[in-house]
């Protein structure tokens, strides 16, 4: 018999006829084929009319091996603004300002860097050595799978060699043979077309079927099949492709092939088809998936167990590091600019071994120790000099000053003196008296900075700042002066009382001397809930240069004419009463603005007034 002129009454005349089109991607397997898409997709493009001139139609050459855009339809991928492009570029972005914002608001240390820059070499050799793997391994399962494929090609030609004897216009393996003997190899796929249509529907055999017959693949694969044999046609490049089917994925080839039919009156004659043969990828896909699971768990297990690892000994190698850096803390914490200090803490003689990055860390501390321990005590030694010379010469002098303190008042007291000598005279007196307070003040500055102990004897605040509020208002008649106390509660500390008299009278002289006439001072003595007693000195004069502000208890410190009355100072008055105040274990602080200077004095309340 002939072989049919149409075959319009099976499915893939149905869908030839329809000039049917595989419309999802195609992917290029090693021999350059092409990959037709879903089932469902194709189906759905075989019904969509083209253009005589748009690319893939039906009939145009070398269409077949060229890959489908990458959109469910075929059509071009968008792009501009609106595109897939713009968001995938926004996570590199984002990433980086992340990043940026942790290395800014909280350093790494140390530590955190050497096992992250382990982990990060960890993660690109993994995914290298990974990478080789999937590579070679997906490429011995592809020539494996392509090895199969020319095997199947050869049983198949076989299979047509033998239909040449058969009485029948159809191969042997589609008459169901039970023996098995010219059926294909369980899950390969042989069919042959002619004239666009299958002269023999393409069919397989299950794997999981105890079943020996053939089963035929659906219409909807059919059509992809029909159109991977059409367009293979002249198209070598587009012979050989991974197809994906509604049964699984399977690596076609097509093969042209002659096969001799006889008709129903015994005549044989010839005819040219296309056959294509595809064998199964499941197993090579299973194998590279089992691979790469393998791999990323094995991977992950390594970085885990390397990371932890890593971390404790690097953490064992970097503790030599942290002995050094408490170390240096422990020195940074102590009152260097105490006059008598002894830095006595050393880097353990095992974290200063020069040869290593921490030993000479530990031994270039160590040196710098000795060097500033050195330098302390050179310096306490020279202020231990000072202080005594300033003591002895004040001592010395005192002694000379009350002698011309007691011959200018005698030589006021008994001799007749012109104007003028009566005008030099009391000069001397003044300047006698300014000499004394000076020598007074070097002397007990001298004496405080020997750190020599205050009396402890209970002293009332507020009698004592009654006592001088009342001297100051006969004393000063141009300031005005208040005073702010709980009567029925007195404060009582534990310290030297002159010596608490001299603060209370230096920050009181101190207001009077650099504020204008009428202006208002302010003594306040309250105790705090915190257990202590707190003395206040307030006045609304000119307030204090804010650049002269933190020098104001400095020794020999005046203050520029802003705040400065005409009384001469010595510069010593406020540094006294700090060193009074700390000596009693209090502070003293200061604050200022134009119209409201306050100083401050806060000290321990005595035990029986807590």
């Amino acid at each position: 018999m002939a072989p049919p002129a149409s075959a319009a009454g099976s499915p893939a005349a149905s869908a030839q006829d329809a000039t049917p089109r595989a419309d999802a991607s195609m992917a290029q397997d090693q021999a350059g084929g092409s990959l037709p898409g879903d089932p469902a997709e194709a189906v759905a493009a075989a019904s969509r009319p083209r253009d005589a001139g748009e690319p893939g139609a039906a009939g145009e050459p070398g269409t077949a091996g060229e890959p489908a855009p990458s959109g469910a339809s075929g059509d071009p991928a968008p792009s501009g603004p609106g595109s897939a492009a713009t968001p995938e570029a926004r996570p590199a972005g984002v990433f980086a300002k992340l990043m940026a914002t942790l290395r800014r608001k909280r350093p790494l240390s140390l530590r955190a860097r050497l096992v992250g820059m382990l982990l990060i070499l960890l993660i690109v050799g993994f995914s290298v050595i990974g990478g080789v793997t999937h590579a070679s391994m997906a490429a011995r399962l592809s020539a494996q799978v392509n090895d199969d494929l020319r095997s199947a090609v050869a049983r198949g030609q076989q299979q047509l060699m033998d239909a040449n004897t058969e009485p029948s216009t159809l191969p042997s393996w589609q008459r169901n043979d039970q023996t098995g003997r010219n059926l294909p190899q369980n899950g390969t796929i042989v069919g042959a077309v002619f004239n666009g249509a299958f002269l023999a529907q393409p069919s397989y055999r299950d794997p999981q079927s105890t079943d020996a017959g053939y089963v035929e693949v659906s219409a909807a694969d059919q059509a992809i099949l029909l159109h991977f044999a059409t367009a293979s046609e002249g198209n070598e490049s587009a012979s050989l492709a991974t197809v994906n089917l509604s049964i699984g994925t399977f690596r076609f080839q097509a093969v042209p092939a002659t096969v001799q039919v006889r008709s129903s009156t015994g005549a044989l004659g010839s005819v040219e088809t296309t056959m294509i043969v595809g064998v199964p990828t499941a197993e090579a896909t299973r194998t590279l998936a089992t691979l790469d699971v393998s791999m990323v768990l094995v991977s992950l297990g390594g970085i885990i167990l390397i990371g932890t690892l890593g971390t404790v000994l690097v953490s064992r190698a970097l503790r030599p590091l942290a002995r050094v850096s408490a170390v240096a803390s422990a020195v940074a914490e102590q009152p260097l600019e105490k006059g008598n200090v002894d830095v006595d803490v050393r880097v353990a003689p095992e974290d200063a071994v020069p040869g290593t990055e921490v030993g000479n860390v530990g031994a270039a501390l160590n040196s710098l120790l000795d060097n500033v321990d050195g330098a302390l005590d050179v310096r306490a030694r020279s202020e231990a000099r000072m202080r005594r010379f300033a003591a002895d010469a004040s001592h010395e002098l005192r002694t000379p000053l009350a002698a011309i303190q007691g011959y200018s008042e005698l030589i006021g007291a008994t001799e007749a003196l012109s104007d003028d000598g009566d005008r030099s005279l009391g000069r001397v007196r003044e300047q006698t008296r300014r000499m004394t307070e000076l020598v007074e003040n070097l002397l007990l500055l001298a004496r405080l900075d020997e750190g020599r102990p205050p009396a402890e004897e209970p002293v009332d605040l507020t009698r004592l700042a009654v006592d001088l509020s009342r001297d100051f208002t006969v004393a000063a008649k141009d300031h005005r002066w208040k005073l702010e106390f709980d009567a029925e509660h007195p404060v009582v500390v534990t310290g030297d009382e002159p010596q608490l008299n001299r603060v209370l009278q230096n920050l009181m002289s101190n207001a009077r001397k650099h504020t204008s006439d009428g202006t208002t001072v302010t003594v306040g003595v309250r105790a705090t809930p915190d257990g202590q007693a707190l003395l206040t000195v307030t006045d609304n004069g000119e307030g204090i240069d804010p650049e002269f502000l933190d020098k104001v208890f400095d020794r020999f410190a005046r203050a520029d004419a802003a705040r400065s009355g005409a009384a001469p100072t010595t510069g010593l008055g406020l540094s006294i009463v700090k060193a009074i105040v700390e000596s009693h274990g209090g502070h003293i602080s200061v604050e200022s603005e134009p119209g409201r200077t306050q100083f401050a004095v806060r000290l321990p309340l005595a035990q029986s007034a807590g």
